[in-house]
């Protein structure tokens, strides 16, 4: 068979350039290694990015060998039918197997996403091959090393082959490869502090946030680090340009909740020295539960814009009809994990659950057990309602659910706050309404319920300004508002709107 290209030159090149390995891909690399003395089948499987071929050329400098990647594959391919896959690389590993020992095969991953698609016409067929090779390769007392990104070898291989994974990075990976790229510079960089932020990175993101570290910064440091990694690689399914701004200052009677999630939530998230020393961690389940209008979905809001990133939304935007319902929500919990520490926060979570949704409550039964695990055990899932009562029972049960917080409606105190920090910026004289007044005249009514009595009054005092009126007392504007909302309430509570009318949730 026609030579397709110089092993030898494309492998002076990569040892030119290679990185030296993290202690993690290190370590997988020595066992490997150790593994080609005791099987004649290795699989090395590595999640994408995180140095796959880097370890395989690492220990194939030590051991020698032929080497073969997705590119010589390809090229012998181009030139025979489109569909002599499996032939092609039978041909492929057949001559390499009669001219060296040893044989390592990269990107084997690749071709099975081919051969292993549901609407491949010749499946199973690299079964076949592969046990063709081995049996071969075996009379032969030869060996095979093969890698993948995941657990996407043939069945014929997994059988038998010893496979090897690499262990998930830890601080001094990310210090090790930060040292190969940014050479001395890496030193000043608190890499410990950078993993707590984003502990799930692969190789390839923190390569190309030390390049871009290294083009634009002099002196590069830790906070400019992860700033880039939180506009780049850390992602929430939250557009915050599209959420109102709201911080913890804006809202009103509800200290004691703000004060449990500065602790519980926000603590954890936001003080590195803490967490670390004492392993802090949020709390993996939240319960944030009220009446209507009394600011969960606000302190939602809230959340997000202090935790950017590290937040995610489901809610009614997400049709719980939808075939791919439960795909998003799925992939909703994954990005979270990766992104740990994190908040999932459920919107409206009774309306959900009122819905129908049974196999939503038994898919968050499972993923709230699954956030034990130490890879997850940073992801907080925080649930609005407002009525507890229609959530699942096993869902608030101990240990699921480990803080309640209960929202209320504001007492008259916290009534008259809101409506001075709403009538403030207005001017005279609707801008001097008697504060106590209405506070005493609107108890019972919520923070939503002030902010439209506010709306409504200040279109009553126009109405009557364009019409000519004399013009009464502010107070009467907002009093005739106050009415009208109880008013509506009073309307509300006789209707009984059917199971089919839709509701729109969510921020």
């Amino acid at each position: 068979m026609q030579t397709l290209y110089n092993l030898d030159d494309e492998l002076s090149v990569f040892a030119r350039g290679a990185p030296q390995l993290s202690p993690a891909q290190q370590t997988v690399a020595s066992e490997l290694a150790s593994g080609l003395a005791a099987a004649e089948v290795n699989v090395l499987r590595v999640a994408p990015g995180m140095g796959r071929t880097t370890i395989l050329h690492s220990v194939h400098a030590s051991t020698g060998g032929a080497f073969i990647v997705a590119r010589q594959f390809l090229n012998l391919l181009s030139r025979r039918a489109p569909n002599a896959i499996e032939e092609t690389f039978l041909d492929l590993l057949t001559e390499t197997l009669h001219q060296h020992q040893t044989i390592f095969v990269d990107d084997l991953h690749l071709l099975m996403q081919v051969v292993d698609h549901y609407n491949y016409q010749r499946a199973n067929l690299i079964n076949a091959v592969m046990t063709t090779l081995l049996d071969e390769a075996a009379a032969q007392n030869k060996k095979f090393i093969f890698a993948v990104s995941g657990e996407n070898e043939p069945a014929a291989v997994s059988q038998r082959a010893i496979v090897w994974e690499m262990e998930e990075f830890e601080p001094e990976d990310y210090a090790a490869i930060a040292a190969h790229y940014l050479g001395s510079a890496a030193a000043r960089l608190d890499m410990a502090k950078v993993y707590r932020f984003a502990p799930a990175l692969t190789a390839y993101q923190i390569k190309n946030a030390c390049l871009w570290l290294g083009l634009r910064d002099d002196a590069p440091s830790t906070d400019s680090l992860i700033d880039y990694l939180r506009s780049r690689n850390i992602s929430s399914n939250v557009d915050l340009e599209e959420v109102a701004t709201v911080a913890w200052s804006d809202l009103k009677g509800v200290d004691d909740v703000i004060e449990e999630l500065e602790a519980k939530i926000a603590l954890p998230f936001e003080n590195d020295q803490l967490s670390s020393e004492l392993q802090l961690k949020p709390k993996r389940g939240v319960l944030l539960a009220g009446p209507p209008g009394t600011g969960k979905t606000t302190i939602g809001r809230a959340l997000a814009h202090r935790l950017k990133g590290k937040f995610f939304l489901i809610d009614g935007t997400m049709n719980a009809g939808n075939s791919d319902f439960y795909c998003k929500v799925d992939r909703v919990f994954a990005a979270a994990r990766r992104n740990a520490p994190s908040v999932i926060f459920i919107d409206d979570a009774d309306v959900i659950f009122e819905a129908g949704n049974h196999g939503l409550y038994r898919y968050l039964l499972t993923m709230l057990d699954g956030l034990e695990s130490a890879s997850s055990e940073r992801v907080c899932v925080m649930m609005t309602s407002m009525n507890a009562a229609a959530l699942p029972p096993a869902l608030l049960r101990s240990g699921r659910v480990e803080l309640w917080l209960n929202t209320r409606l504001p007492d008259e105190s916290a009534r008259a706050t809101i409506l001075r920090d709403k009538l403030q910026s207005l001017p005279p004289p609707v801008g001097h309404a008697d504060i106590s007044l209405l506070a005493r005249e609107s108890k019972g009514l919520s923070g939503a319920d002030l902010k439209s009595i506010v709306e409504e009054g200040k279109l009553l005092y126009a109405h009557s300004k364009v019409k000519g009126n004399s013009i009464a007392e502010p107070e009467y504007y907002f009093l005739r508002a106050i009415q009208a909302c109880r008013d509506n309430r009073r309307s509300y509570g006789k209707t009984n709107p059917t199971s089919g009318e839709a509701v729109r949730y969510g921020f």
